[in-house]
C-alpha cells in the first residue's frame, strides 16, 4: 500500500521538489474515479429518458424516481468524508469505486417494461453511492494541495467529475440515437468502473498525516460558517445536481420533447457548468470568493426570471438558453464557494492568533471536516428541486411555480452572501483612537 508519511504542501521546496507531482497525479485519478461516481449517480435521469408509456410510469412518478438517487447521494456524503481519514485515500477510493458496480449491475438486470415501480426505486437507491464519491474525493484532495492552490485544486477536481453528468447523457443520445437500449448504455459503463477501480490501486496514494479528529468534526457541527456555507452551496451545487436530473424530465413534459430530442439538448447544459467550475475557483483565488459569489447569485436569479418568462410564453428557445445559462452560472458558483470553506478557516485561525504551519493545519482540519457536511446538505438541494419539480407539474402541469421559488432563494442567497461576508463591519473606536483609525474593514472578503 502506498502511504505517504510526510507531507507539508505549504512548504514550497518540498511541493517544488515532489509535492506538486504527487498531488497531481492523485488528482488525475480522483477526477477519473468521481467523474465515473457521478455518472453512475445521476444514471436514472437518463433512464427515464428510455422508459415509454409501456413502463406505466407518469412524469410525478420519475421526477420522485430520480429525487431518490439525489437524497441517497447527499446522505452517503457525511460518512464517505471521514471513510478518507479512515481507510486511507488511496484505499477508499478503490473501495467507492468498486462499490458503482452494485447499481450499474441492479439496472442492467431489471430495467424493461413490467418490472414493479418498487424494483426501480430501488435501483435508484442504490445509484446514490455515486454522489458519495464527490465527498470523499473533495475531502482527500484537499488534503492535497496548498492553501494557494485549493480554488484551482478542487475546481478542477470537482469539474472533472460533474463532468460524468453529461458524458453520461452524451453517450445515451449515442445509444437512443442508434436505436440502442439502456443495457448498451449500462455495458458501456460496468468496463469503466472496473478501470476507474483499478487505476486508484495502482497509481493513487494514502497521506498518513489525514486522521479522523471528532474534535474537528464536532467543532465544525458546531461552528456557523459551516452551516451558513451549507445554505449557499444549496444554492449552487444543490441547482447544478437537481437540474441535472430534472432538464430532460422538463423538457419531455413541459415541451413534449422525444427522448431523442431531450438528450440531444440536456448535456450541454451539465457540460458547460462543469467545464466553468474550475474557472469559478480561478476567480476566487483572485478576487475572492465571497465577491464571486455574490454577482453570480444575482445573475442566477435574472436567468431564473428570465427561464420563468420563457416557460409562460411557451418559449422553447428561450427557455433552453436560459437553462443552459443557469447551468454555467451553479458551475461558476460551485467553484467559487467550495473556495470559501478554506479560506474562511484559515481566517479564523488567523483571528485566533495563529500564523504559518500552525494556522494552514488548524484551516486544513476544520475545512476537511466541514467538506462533508456543506456537500451533503449542497446536495439535499437538489432532492429539493426534484421534489418541487414534482409539486409544480402534479399541481399545475408546468414548472413555473417551482422556478419562481427557487427564484426567490437565490435572492435569499444573495442577501446571506452579503451580510455574512461582505457587509463592511465598522468595529467600536477605543478612546485613545481617532476617527480615521476606525476605517470598517472587511472581515472575509477575501475567502
Amino acid at each position: 500500500m502506498a502511504w505517504i508519511e510526510r507531507w507539508d504542501p505549504e512548504d514550497e521546496g518540498f511541493w517544488r521538489e515532489s509535492g506538486e507531482r504527487i498531488a497531481r497525479r492523485n488528482l488525475l485519478f480522483s477526477v477519473l474515479s468521481e467523474h465515473i461516481g457521478f455518472s453512475i449517480w445521476t444514471l436514472w435521469s437518463v433512464m427515464v429518458l428510455f422508459m415509454g408509456p409501456e413502463y406505466g410510469i407518469d412524469p410525478a412518478g420519475k421526477f420522485f424516481l430520480v429525487s431518490m438517487a439525489t437524497l441517497v447521494g447527499a446522505v452517503v456524503r457525511v460518512p464517505y468524508t471521514f471513510a478518507v481519514a479512515l481507510f486511507g485515500g488511496r484505499n477508499w477510493t478503490v473501495i467507492a469505486a468498486s462499490l458503482l458496480l452494485l447499481p450499474a449491475v441492479a439496472a442492467f438486470v431489471v430495467m424493461e417494461p413490467g418490472t414493479s415501480y418498487t424494483t426501480f426505486m430501488l435501483c435508484a437507491l442504490l445509484t446514490g453511492v455515486g454522489g458519495g464519491n464527490f465527498a470523499s474525493s473533495m475531502t482527500n484532495i484537499n488534503s492535497f494541495f496548498p492553501l494557494r492552490k485549493k480554488g484551482w485544486a478542487l475546481g478542477l477536481n470537482a469539474g472533472g467529475g460533474n463532468i460524468g453528468v453529461p458524458v453520461i447523457q452524451l453517450v445515451a443520445l449515442a445509444v437512443i440515437g442508434l436505436n440502442g437500449g439502456p443495457r448498451l448504455l449500462l455495458g458501456i459503463y460496468i468496463p469503466l468502473i472496473l478501470v476507474s477501480a483499478v487505476c486508484a490501486a495502482l497509481f493513487m496514494d494514502n497521506l498518513a498525516s489525514v486522521k479522523n479528529d471528532a474534535g474537528a468534526a464536532k467543532e465544525a457541527v458546531r461552528d456557523a460558517h459551516t452551516w451558513i456555507m451549507a445554505f449557499l452551496y444549496v444554492g449552487t451545487f444543490g441547482s447544478f445536481i437537481g437540474y441535472s436530473f430534472a432538464f430532460g424530465l422538463v423538457l419531455q413534459t413541459q415541451f413534449g420533447r422525444t427522448p431523442l430530442e431531450a438528450a440531444s439538448v440536456t448535456f450541454i447544459g451539465p457540460l458547460l457548468g462543469s467545464l466553468i467550475r474550475p474557472v469559478g475557483g480561478r476567480f476566487a483565488d483572485r478576487f475572492g470568493g465571497a465577491r464571486i459569489t455574490l454577482w453570480n447569485f444575482v445573475a442566477m436569479a435574472v436567468a431564473t426570471g428570465v427561464v420563468v418568462v420563457a416557460s409562460e410564453r411557451t418559449s422553447l428557445p428561450l427557455f433552453t438558453c436560459a437553462f443552459i445559462a443557469l447551468f454555467v452560472l451553479s458551475g461558476l458558483g460551485n467553484g467559487s464557494t467550495y473556495k470559501m470553506i478554506p479560506g474562511i478557516f484559515q481566517a479564523k485561525a488567523v483571528a485566533r492568533g495563529l500564523a504559518g504551519e500552525e494556522a494552514a493545519a488548524y484551516g486544513r482540519r476544520m475545512s476537511g471536516a466541514a467538506m462533508g457536511l456543506i456537500g451533503a446538505v449542497g446536495a439535499l438541494g437538489g432532492l429539493g428541486i426534484n421534489l418541487a419539480f414534482r409539486q409544480s407539474f402534479d399541481s399545475a402541469g408546468t414548472g413555473t411555480g417551482a422556478f419562481v421559488a427557487f427564484l426567490v432563494f437565490y435572492a435569499a442567497c444573495f442577501l446571506v452572501t452579503y451580510a455574512v461576508y461582505l457587509r463592511r463591519t465598522a468595529p467600536a473606536p477605543r478612546a485613545e483612537e481617532s476617527a480615521a483609525d476606525t476605517e470598517p474593514q472587511l472581515s472575509y472578503a477575501e475567502v
